[in-house]
């Protein structure tokens, strides 16, 4: 059988799996690797995971080649150094805090003046205050159809876990108005009206374009509306919260979102956890009424939640965590499931979903082999090398098996994204690649003091210095390639505005690092001057949009950027 476009790109993401797989099995074997840290048991090896012609669906195909080989929930050795899973090590040293923490800044007081910690910004905020008495916008059956046909696009592409028969009850309770039935369902609906409020707040934002008052009276009117269904929101959640199944973890699920959208980062943390331990719950003991529509939507959810859990966990890394990064290489991937009305949409939200779940995994192997306290390789120049270039390597691949939708070019001239998706995915892309080649620069960096040059730190010189020079700069291209790709995209301003603004500012803190030593300055172009305004313009642009209250540690990076920018232009005046 002529095998189709899906079917080779999930070919490639099952083969990136097998050399995750396969790198597991050389660092178990590695003389470098610390023996008394390791689990009693190997991990499985990966049988082979090449595919003939598919006889059913590409997904479902997929989905059987890794279930040959992962376990059930409850089988899985509860171990933490399973190399199986890929789990973001718990006080790892690559957050935006402990960067401003090297002693290369320590030359910049401004830097940490006044400088207080995310987590007690947040936790110093005033609570979510909620209206007197319940209060449900006036919307027309049109207003409904809109604001819903804006979260199947936005929020339902990036983690496409509603279904449309799902979405075929939300209309219907709206419209209807049947809120005092007081069931999840109805707590859902609510959420699904507020979460399509907020896209429509944060869709089409161009960078540079400034809105007109009429737009901005626009958005703002639907930030209130989605504030009004949240809030009514917020005075159903005991449903969620003691009902045991798949709508309820689905609302916990979308709580955490309008908190992320509210750029409340600990409220959206404590949902993410609440969300995930309903999971594994329901992955744990399956309930005998649960239909595969609802076994696919715990799934998805589960996936949804490992994926920002392990995006808030790599800035607040002490954070607790709920335990579902331990059991990930046990669950399916997303499989079957009826999303969006066009097939062609459906497909590619399940594509995506499958990119931003490998990249995440990805993410915390980079993590963890290179930065986890302890055991990180990252300042081991015996053995993060070769670590990164197989990191590098992986990285690589997943790039190649990217759909055209999705697909981007790298380069201070490269094209634009033929969509917004491919933007996101490109910007994932550049932090991944910055962070696996950052030990290169801090291994220049941690001996540099005063020194000018490779020499001076004991790299020593010749051909082994101009390869680590070559890697110094893949680093620094990454770091400003991040920043100057950085876009108004719907899925950064909505879901990851706060995450966006603390990876922006480690970003510019590792190339004001960089611009001290004069042979690192000479890797990085004159485009990190424009850097921190076009940062601060973005963010700025982004809190006014999205309505107060601002967000107190996206304030603080932002001035962490204009402080680092303002250093960067002083060295190169200099």
């Amino acid at each position: 059988m002529q095998r189709g476009k899906s079917d080779l790109i999930l070919e490639g993401v099952l083969r990136l799996e097998k050399f995750l797989h396969e790198m597991n099995a050389t660092i178990a074997t590695s003389p470098y690797l610390d023996r008394s840290r390791q689990p009693e048991t190997s991990p499985t090896t990966a049988p082979s995971l090449s595919r003939g012609s598919f006889s059913g669906s590409p997904l479902t195909e997929a989905h059987q080649g890794l279930q040959r080989r992962q376990r059930t929930p409850l089988t899985e050795p509860d171990n933490p150094n399973n190399l199986e899973n890929a789990v973001l090590d718990s006080s790892h040293t690559s957050t935006t805090e402990s960067v401003l923490q090297w002693t290369h800044f320590d030359m910049f007081p401004s830097l940490r003046h006044d400088y207080v910690s995310i987590f007690h910004l947040e936790q110093s905020r005033p609570s979510v205050r909620t209206r007197t008495t319940t209060m449900y916008p006036y919307v027309t059956a049109g207003d409904v159809d809109e604001i819903i046909d804006s979260f199947e696009h936005a929020v339902n592409f990036w983690y496409p876990t509603m279904s449309r028969s799902q979405l075929k009850r939300t209309r219907a309770i709206i419209v209807n108005e049947n809120f005092d039935e007081g069931g999840p369902d109805t707590c859902l609906a609510l959420l699904t009206m507020a979460l399509g409020c907020a896209s429509q707040v944060v869709s089409g934002l161009k960078p540079g374009a400034a809105l007109s008052d009429e737009e901005q009276k626009r958005r703002a009117a639907r930030r209130t509306m989605g504030d009004m269904y949240f809030d009514s929101v917020l005075r159903k959640l005991h449903v969620a919260h003691t009902s045991v199944g798949s709508i309820a973890t689905h609302c916990l699920f979308f709580v955490a979102l309008y908190f992320a959208f509210l750029r409340r980062p600990l409220q959206a943390w404590e949902y993410i956890n609440a969300a995930s331990a309903k999971c594994l719950l329901l992955l744990s003991y399956p309930p005998q009424n649960e239909t595969p529509e609802d076994q696919e939507r715990i799934r998805r959810i589960f996936w949804s939640c490992y994926i920002l859990e392990s995006d808030y966990l790599a800035e607040l890394s002490s954070l607790p965590v709920s335990g579902i990064a331990r059991i990930e290489s046990s669950i399916p991937l997303p499989g079957d499931y009826h999303t969006h009305v066009a097939a062609q949409e459906q497909e590619q939200a399940s594509l995506y979903f499958l990119a931003c779940i490998s990249m995440r995994r990805l993410l915390n192997r980079v993590h963890q082999l290179l930065y986890a306290r302890g055991t990180g390789a990252s300042l081991d120049n015996a053995r993060f090398p070769y670590i990164v270039a197989e990191l590098n390597h992986q990285l690589d691949e997943w790039r190649d098996v990217l759909p055209p939708a999705f697909a981007f070019s790298i380069g201070f001239d490269c094209e634009p994204t033929a969509t917004e998706h491919g933007g996101f995915l490109r910007q994932r892309y550049l932090t991944c690649r910055s962070v696996i080649y950052r030990p290169y620069l801090m291994w220049v960096l941690s001996g540099a003091g005063a020194a000018t040059d490779l020499d001076a730190v004991g790299v020593g010189s010749g051909p082994a210095s101009q390869d680590v020079l070559k890697s110094c700069k893949a680093c620094l291209d990454a770091c400003l390639l991040h920043i100057l790709n950085l876009r108004g995209f719907a899925q950064t301003v909505l879901v990851d505005t706060w995450i966006c603004s603390l990876s922006m500012a480690g970003a510019m803190l590792v190339l004001l690092a960089a611009c001290r030593i004069p042979s690192l300055r000479k890797l990085i172009g004159p485009e990190v001057l424009a850097a921190g305004g076009h940062l601060r313009q973005l963010l700025e642009g982004w809190q006014r949009v999205s309505g107060d209250p601002s967000s107190p540690s996206v304030n603080q990076s932002v001035r962490i950027i204009g402080e680092a920018e303002s250093f960067i232009q002083q060295v190169y005046q200099r």
